[in-house]
């Protein structure tokens, strides 16, 4: 007698005796062949279908058709002890991630923020020789930098609303495109004259503004609610690491292959790039072909318990929403001004850290991107930690609105005190670790604000994005510019640095006064 016969031949008694208990179909086919056979379960008919059942091998047990434990069965069987089903299921997920479509996609998005970065910051090292050749003065290397911004000033709110009308995908190609041909046509511009370069430098700017914006797009689409923070850590993450790239590598290729050899590489670079996300990747989960159908009713369902607006077809926004509504929020301005202040940081120290680290401890030019690279790379790794614990936080219980307002304060608290720190360095190792240290912790706030453009207004983000980014650039041209001016005046750099740190602590306290981490009905009239 076959094990499959005797486990027939055992009757409903037998199986309520079991220690194991068959799901709810397999117990009607029993009964139905038990009526069939018309036995009756006796003592020696138990006794020995339970020594054979209990003899039975794992791999045995197998063979049985249709019984086995799947996730929804769990709390019927109580062969695996609840802590390893909890273990196995956080690496199922963790396998899953790694291995999807999604990720897929915030890969490539970190690249094109990887390229973004490192052609901006290319002009951040050649400044000095540039300098150099033309007699610039600090003041005017300044302008020559920040010309880069005056593109940058007004493309992410005209970017932020072809991305909420026509998708991520498309807007993220043709800016890549764009700017990667601007980076190209650098040496041609700075060898024909300053106003060519000057005009080079804007074009650059105006294409990259719709890179953040396309980011913040394709992430709603692609990520539920719960993996958000952890998606836009990956992707600054690859823009923070752009920026270490290009800092360290473009001393190297100047010294090998002329001062202009470093753009000529990454704008071929971003040719290739475009035309890699236009044949792997897709707007949406559900027009990717490569996709699992697991992949794509998680990322629906998901979706659909955090934001019910963003599943399936969402509203079609108009081409150019109200304004002022959006700026009659609180939310927004608590937004728009943790944009300008991380902006204001982040550009002051991209474009004058080579600088300060030459003219404050008196190293030379490949010292100091090195020394200038060093805390991005820090930033890259805690960025994704911290995006990493946000959405731990959420997934425990936190609300969103406690989340990111903690993730906020340690991004601007955390490099405001470290500024401050920066100032008493009396070497340039210890004046690196206290940049580090501020980096790493400035990284929290890609947690905090930049996560939080999509959950008050998912179907206006990119409109949204560009606009606080407008405020981020007005404040980076200030801060770019006038740290060239303000050290001419006061003659030093420690006074600048104090200045952003103050700015820090306030721009802290105002996101937590006036943010959160619900949706925002833009539509209301104002009042």
């Amino acid at each position: 007698m076959s094990m499959l016969s005797a486990f027939a031949l055992g009757g409903a008694t037998t199986a309520k005796s079991l220690p194991l208990t068959p799901p709810q179909n397999h117990r009607n086919k029993l009964t139905k062949h038990n009526h069939r056979h018309s036995l009756k379960s006796n003592p020696t008919v138990h006794t020995r279908f339970q020594s054979q059942f209990l003899s039975i091998s794992s791999p045995s047990l197998r063979k049985l058709p249709r019984l086995h434990v799947s996730s929804s069965n769990n709390a019927q069987f109580n062969s695996v002890p609840e802590e390893n089903q909890v273990h196995q299921q956080k690496q199922s997920n963790f396998i899953e991630f790694i291995t999807s479509e999604r990720i897929k996609v915030v890969a490539m998005l970190a690249l094109a923020l990887g390229l973004c970065n490192a052609d901006r910051v290319v002009m951040s090292v050649a400044i000095v020789p540039l300098s150099l050749a033309n007699g610039w003065s600090r003041s005017f290397a300044g302008i020559v930098q920040s010309s880069f911004l005056w593109g940058y000033l007004l493309s992410p709110i005209a970017g932020g609303v072809l991305v909420d009308n026509y998708g991520g995908k498309v807007v993220m190609a043709w800016g890549v495109a764009l700017w990667s041909l601007a980076t190209f046509l650098t040496p041609w511009a700075a060898e024909t004259s300053l106003l060519a370069l000057l005009v080079v430098r804007i074009m650059l700017g105006m294409a990259e503004g719709v890179a953040l914006p396309s980011m913040n797009n394709m992430i709603v689409r692609w990520f539920p609610r719960t993996e958000r923070a952890r998606a836009v850590g990956i992707s600054m993450a690859g823009f923070l690491l752009g920026c270490a790239l290009a800092l360290t590598l473009s001393p190297i290729l100047m010294s090998q292959g002329g001062i202009f050899s470093p753009f000529v590489i990454f704008g071929l670079s971003g040719f290739l790039w475009v035309l890699v996300w236009l044949s792997a990747t897709s707007s949406t989960p559900d027009r990717c072909p490569q996709i699992s159908k697991y992949e794509l009713e998680y990322i629906l369902n998901k979706s659909q318990k955090s934001f019910p607006v963003e599943i399936a077809k969402p509203k079609k926004v108009k081409v150019v929403p109200s304004f002022r509504r959006l700026l009659s929020k609180p939310p927004t301005w608590s937004l728009i001004v943790a944009n300008a202040m991380h902006s204001w940081g982040f550009f002051v120290v991209l474009s004058w850290m080579p600088i300060y680290f030459n003219s404050v401890y008196h190293v030379d030019l490949r010292r100091a991107a090195w020394f200038s690279a060093v805390p991005w790379l820090v930033m890259a790794v805690m960025n994704y930690l911290a995006g990493l614990w946000s959405d731990m936080m959420i997934q425990s219980g936190k609300s969103v609105t406690l989340t990111r307002k903690i993730m906020q304060t340690i991004g601007f608290v955390g490099p405001g005190l470290c500024l401050i720190g920066l100032t008493t360095a009396k070497n340039p190792s210890l004046g690196s670790a206290w940049l580090t240290l501020a980096f790493g912790l400035k990284s929290f706030s890609h947690s905090g604000f930049l996560v939080n453009l999509q959950e008050i207004a998912p179907q206006y983000s990119g409109v949204l994005h560009g606009i606080s980014n407008t405020a981020g650039t007005l404040a980076a041209i200030i801060g770019t510019v006038g740290v060239g001016f303000f050290v001419e005046l006061v003659g030093s750099f420690p006074g600048f640095l104090l200045l952003t740190s103050l700015l820090y602590f306030l721009a802290a306290l105002f996101y937590c006064l006036y943010s959160t981490g619900e949706i925002v009905n833009f539509d209301d009239p104002v009042g």
